[in-house]
């Protein structure tokens, strides 16, 4: 099946019916249906990547959370699965630098296509559902940071746990190009509550960096309370001025764009450090150490980091000897984006050895 972009004039309609995707969204995992680290995590008080793939956790000092990719959706929409933030502690009055966000990073080489630093800057059009207890208005920034600019508005919830749909149209910006390459260029980002370091500072238009740009004209606190609750779903980037439809990519194809930032030998859905042989690579020792050369199945964004693991113990920095039936220390060598080798440290020739691993390359 050919792959295209449409043209402005060509039937959006026909496209749908020939299976076209034109890769539109410059998010990924918009939709929240792939979740390799765990689907729920508790205690999240610092930042992390959590639940669902791409999506950083960034709450700085302001209560503490369960993220979980959850099933709460808008009826009749498509989509399967949301983004939930579910408060634990709470934090009803938060410190001047304390701050709460939802961020997706995206490589500038992801962006040429919007122009951005010309004067055919694209406009930016942002769609999403959204659903939370508290009727109150939340902010959402676009922070370019190669050039340490940003520009930013907000969304007002206006029923109370009751999905809503809302769209928002970014002027292009025509100072300051994005790097083109596999760096972190540009940032979305959902703010949730503030201190007053990050808040009163106009953000409407493109301009200079400043910190109180950052939750302009926000007024709700998802840490006010232990019963507040935020979901998110649907979450469309496009170079436009008006949202179109959500666009839906296979689930093989939505995992595979993922595992360039996160992959591991785990099954979906199982944590790193689980006790278990799926998945689990296999190598022998030679006249050296031993070691066991690894393809990963997707190109990652850039040599990741390695962390190995026993399959037997959960143990990190470890390899199981099979023949001993004990973990020895392991380290890794020959890191790339595509490869890598676990190399154990003690055992004799030909004994079998075997591990688990996570692979990290997230901006």
């Amino acid at each position: 099946m050919a792959i295209t972009r449409l043209g402005p004039n060509q039937d959006i309609t026909a496209a749908k019916i020939a299976g076209q995707i034109n890769f539109k969204n410059l998010i990924i995992n918009g939709d929240m249906s792939v979740s390799q680290r765990t689907t729920s995590e508790a205690s999240v008080n610092s930042i992390r990547y959590s639940a669902c793939d791409r999506w950083y956790t960034n709450p700085q000092n302001i209560g503490t959370y369960t993220i979980s990719q959850d099933t709460d959706v808008p009826s009749g929409q498509g989509f399967a699965k949301s983004y939930k933030v579910a408060c634990t502690t709470a934090d009803a009055s938060p410190a001047a630098g304390d701050i709460f966000q939802i961020q997706q990073r995206i490589e500038g080489q992801m962006l040429q296509q919007i122009k951005k630093g010309t004067a055919n800057a694209e406009s930016l059009t942002l769609s999403f559902w959204v659903k939370s207890n508290l009727t109150t208005t939340f902010g959402v920034t676009l922070q370019d940071n190669d050039n340490s600019r940003i520009i930013g508005s907000t969304f007002t919830i206006n029923t109370t746990n009751t999905w809503e749909k809302k769209t928002i149209t970014f002027a292009g910006d025509t100072t300051g190009a994005l790097d083109n390459d596999n760096a972190n260029s540009l940032q979305l980002q959902f703010c949730l509550g503030t201190g007053s370091t990050y808040s009163g500072t106009d953000n409407t238009s493109w301009g200079a960096y400043a910190n109180g740009k950052l939750g302009y004209g926000v007024t709700g606190n998802i840490a006010s309370s232990t019963s507040n609750n935020f979901w998110i779903t649907g979450v469309q980037l496009e170079a436009d001025t008006s949202a179109s439809d959500f666009e839906f990519l296979p689930y093989d194809v939505n995992l595979q764009r993922c595992r360039r930032y996160y992959q591991k030998s785990y099954n979906i859905g199982t944590t790193a450090g689980t006790v278990t042989s799926d998945g689990a690579m296999l190598g022998m020792r030679g006249y050296g150490a031993f070691t066991g050369a690894t393809r990963l199945p997707v190109i990652m964004r850039t040599a990741p980091t390695l962390t190995i693991y026993s399959n037997t113990t959960g143990a990190s920095g470890k390899v199981r000897n099979a023949a001993s039936g004990s973990d020895e220390n392991a380290s890794t060598n020959g890191v790339s984006d595509n490869s890598f080798n676990a190399q154990g440290t003690t055992g004799t020739i030909s004994q079998a050895h075997q591990f688990q691993y996570v692979a990290e390359a997230e901006l």
